[in-house]
């Protein structure tokens, strides 16, 4: 079950960068307000609410900043009106990347993306391009220091199916109809979930072995994650550990 954690914690790592320059709030707020857009403001009727109401508490978003978010997402309140739209493409190495986005202008957007693409030896590609390779998984994030037999244990006995310890605590998965089932029982366990979220999960991975890539593919990922219209970045690197430190 254990997975590629030194990739998965370039992500963490990241998002702990974001929220120091505020940009982190921005990208959760976002969700809020389309969350609530396409479900209505109450949480306990819109999961996608409910999930992205718990990651804004995992990151001490106050509750007066949470409200704003709904009331702008069900129109009480005046807002920019912001829509999801999923990219794909492939990076250096033939890595193959999806990113999902939370935009008010698309065309911008795209445009943006393009060029980051292109800037590291990548393309932006057509829908479906790369998607055929990803499955949508569910995915709840843990502050543990459980080890990761012990986390493997619980998970699997919540219904998951795969566990990838990163520099935080672990990242757990399971199939997208039991992401609820899953968090419940994993905090009735006493784990500490910081954010429930889906996925996307790739099929086949593509094997990068030299480091001059491996820092491109970095590069990229940075660039992306900068973009305030950026929400998730997925793709399918399978990267030595060792290749990091060179």
């Amino acid at each position: 079950m254990a997975g590629h954690s030194k990739w998965a914690n370039i992500k963490h790592r990241k998002a702990v960068t974001d929220a120091r320059r505020g940009k982190l709030f921005t990208r959760i707020s976002k969700e809020i307000i389309v969350a609530a857009k396409l479900g209505g403001g109450d949480p306990d009727s819109n999961p996608r609410l409910r999930m992205a109401m718990l990651t804004a508490r995992g990151v001490s978003m106050s509750n007066e900043t949470i409200k704003r978010a709904i009331q702008r997402g069900t129109g009480e309140l005046e807002g920019v009106s912001y829509e999801d739209v999923r990219y794909e493409g492939y990076g250096p190495g033939g890595v193959a990347f999806i990113v999902e986005c939370t935009t008010d202008k698309p065309h911008r957007t795209v445009a943006e993306l393009r060029a980051t693409f292109s800037k590291c030896d990548g393309n932006l590609g057509e829908t479906n391009s790369v998607a055929w390779n990803f499955v949508r998984k569910g995915a709840l994030t843990l502050q543990t220091s459980l080890t990761e037999d012990a986390l493997i244990e619980l998970a699997l006995e919540a219904g998951a199916d795969d566990v990838r310890m990163t520099d935080e605590g672990a990242v757990v998965h399971c199939a997208v109809d039991l992401l609820g089932q899953c968090q419940n029982i994993l905090q009735s366990k006493g784990l500490l979930v910081t954010e429930a979220r889906y996925d996307y999960e790739p099929n086949t991975m593509v094997s990068v072995t030299d480091a001059a890539v491996v820092k491109k593919l970095t590069k990229l990922i940075d660039m992306l994650e900068e973009n305030d219209d950026v929400q998730n970045v997925h793709n399918n690197a399978d990267v030595d550990d060792a290749l990091f430190d060179t």
